[in-house]
This record gives structure tokens, C-alpha cells and sequence, in this order.
């Protein structure tokens, strides 16, 4: 079950998170549950010149991956380092996210600011959130190399940058998020169930529930 709460009025949402919405109901009628920031980091998508692509691939793979209870807070900004990092902390700290993914700005460029404000905001960096990636993304492209994504905890909650493009989210996103839920066990916060068909979380023995 998963429930989406646009966090920002003035960013409209694609219709397809909309749809999700909807057909998976309120998660908070579920009892204890995982709150899952999105943070789209884009300037044209910002200022609504195009629909932003990012944000719909991460809220699909979630809808189709996990199996508990969701509540999902998604929030559009341009790239402005000051911008990312208030609303980092902002569902961090206040709206309380186990887990916050961002999407963009993570490229050589000089807008690219997303892992600068996520090193800014976290409190302990998890380096292998970062080679983890560009290791998968090199199967695909040289490229991978100018990638900076990097991940790390603020208090109990799981920060990581993903690529901006709906097909290196998806490559990336299901190698991932394989040590995400035992990530959350680590950090106090909630159990996160996944759809093992479709990614399989890696937990000890000890630490499973079923």
C-alpha cells in the first residue's frame, strides 16, 4: 500500500503519480509505516518548462517493489544548493522520512550541486552508495565516471542520490535498494517488506521476519 503526498502545491503532478495514489489508498490507516521523501533536483522541470521524469521511475519502482505500507512525500526544486538542503532536512528532520532519493544534479556540470547539499546535510557519508553505483552504470556507459552520486545518514534517516534519466534510475535503483531495508533496520526506523520478485532485500538471518 502505498499513499503520495505532493509536498510542494505549486509543482503539479504527473498523472501517473496521481494514479498511484489513488489505487493504493492511505497508508496511515496501516499503523506503523515507512514515510520515503523524493526530491526531484532539476531547473527547466522546476519552472514546470517540461514534466519531470525522475521522480514517476523512483515512485514506480516503489510502487511495484515494495510490499509494506508507504508514504511517499515528493518535492520538485531547481538546482540550487540552498534549495536542496531545505528540503532535505526539511523531510528529514520535520516530515520525518526513513528514506529520502534524490534524482538530477549530480553530473561535472556547474548546476550540479545535488551531492554537494547531500554531504552538507548528512551526518555520516556511506561511501559504497556511490561506487556501488557508477560500478553498475559502467556496464552500460563510459560516462559513468562523471557521476558524483553519493549516500550517507542524517539521524534515522537514508539519503542517496540517484541519476537523472528514467532508464539509469531503474539499472541503478534495483541493485540498490537490495541494502536499503536492512539499512533502515540499522538506523531504528521502520521494517520495510519488498516484493521479492521483483527485489529481493538482503537481511541477515537474525533480522528477518519471515
Amino acid at each position: 500500500m502505498l499513499m503520495l503526498m505532493q509536498s510542494m502545491a505549486k509543482h503539479e503532478l504527473v498523472n501517473s503519480l496521481d494514479a498511484v495514489s489513488q489505487l493504493n489508498g492511505n497508508a496511515e490507516t496501516c499503523g506503523d509505516f515507512a514515510k520515503i521523501g523524493i526530491v526531484t533536483v532539476s531547473d527547466r522541470a522546476s519552472r514546470g518548462e517540461y514534466t519531470d521524469e525522475g521522480g514517476p521511475a523512483i515512485l514506480r519502482f516503489l510502487e511495484e517493489a515494495i510490499a509494506s505500507p508507504v508514504e511517499v512525500h515528493y518535492v520538485c526544486v531547481a538546482d540550487e544548493t540552498s534549495l536542496i538542503e531545505t528540503e532535505l532536512i526539511r523531510l528529514s528532520d520535520d516530515v520525518g522520512c526513513s528514506i529520502i532519493v534524490t534524482t538530477g544534479g549530480t553530473g561535472p556540470a556547474v548546476r550540479d550541486v545535488t551531492p554537494e547539499a547531500t554531504a552538507a546535510v548528512c551526518e555520516r557519508i556511506l561511501d559504497g552508495f556511490g561506487e556501488q553505483m557508477r560500478a553498475i552504470s559502467l556496464r552500460y556507459v563510459p560516462t559513468a565516471i562523471l557521476s558524483r552520486q553519493l549516500g550517507g545518514t542524517r539521524g534515522q534517516c537514508l539519503i542517496f542520490n540517484l541519476p537523472g534519466r528514467p532508464k539509469a534510475i531503474r539499472e541503478t535503483i534495483d541493485e540498490i535498494w537490495q541494502a536499503v531495508p536492512y539499512c533502515i533496520d540499522l538506523l531504528g526506523g521502520p521494517y520495510i517488506d519488498m516484493v521479492d520478485s521483483v527485489c529481493t532485500a538482503f537481511r541477515p538471518k537474525t533480522a528477518r521476519r519471515r
